[in-house]
């Protein structure tokens, strides 16, 4: 079993508490990268990239030995069936209410996907990388405006991908889910604790399937 000081790539507020759940000290270290989408790139591929890079960002400012968590999370819409290697278009943070407002009125009544990629790296004397990806098919309910109106002035929507929280306990827009909750919040815990036991941190146990909280819509 490996104990190395635990770095959490990520400010999100929900990913902290979600890594506090687990039991681990860690430390918070915000990456500096261009998050940027490069033409050529599927919705998959960037995600995947972006957990990546963020993971590398945070080593080169650490001394070893030490154990990063990074992650990042995406909204893809389409108009057709969504795959993850296809070009979907993604929904990223609205930056004002207009945005909100627009992604809200996109999303409303109809599926998209949430694909959250992680990287687990373990720097010392035996490096380590692990990458692992999870997606959730997501079905918004026919929320009214006047319930996005309200819900854009409680200022939830302006830092979460697609400008909703799926446990938001006021507006609740999902529907249903196909997959991860967890996945859908910004961390698939699960898939997390498979990748801490692979690498050997800890005394992480892990099952294979997901034991995530089931989305149960009041």
């Amino acid at each position: 079993m490996i104990t190395t000081p635990f770095i959490l790539a990520s400010g999100s507020p929900r990913r902290r508490e979600m890594i506090a759940s687990l039991g681990i000290d860690f430390t918070v270290i915000k990456p500096d990268i261009d998050e940027s989408q490069y033409s050529t790139e599927t919705p998959l591929t960037y995600v995947q990239r972006l957990a990546s890079s963020k993971a590398d960002a945070v080593a080169n400012r650490l001394p070893s030995p030490a154990t990063i968590l990074a992650a990042d999370t995406v909204v893809i819409l389409s108009a057709d069936t969504i795959g993850i290697t296809e070009s979907g278009e993604l929904l990223g943070k609205p930056e004002d209410a207009d945005m909100a407002r627009d992604m809200l009125w996109r999303l409303r009544n109809r599926p998209h996907l949430v694909i959250t990629a992680f990287t687990l790296l373990r720097l010392g004397d035996t490096p380590l990388r692990y990458a692992d990806f999870v997606q959730t098919r997501v079905f918004m309910r026919d929320y009214t405006d006047a319930e996005i109106e309200a819900y854009i002035a409680t200022g939830d929507p302006f830092d979460k991908a697609g400008g909703y929280a799926i446990q938001h306990d006021r507006f609740m827009p999902v529907a249903r889910i196909e997959g991860c909750y967890n996945n859908v919040v910004g961390l698939p815990l699960c898939a997390v604790k498979r990748g801490l036991q692979h690498i050997g941190w800890g005394n992480i146990s892990a099952s294979d399937d997901c034991d995530c909280p089931v989305y149960l819509k009041n």
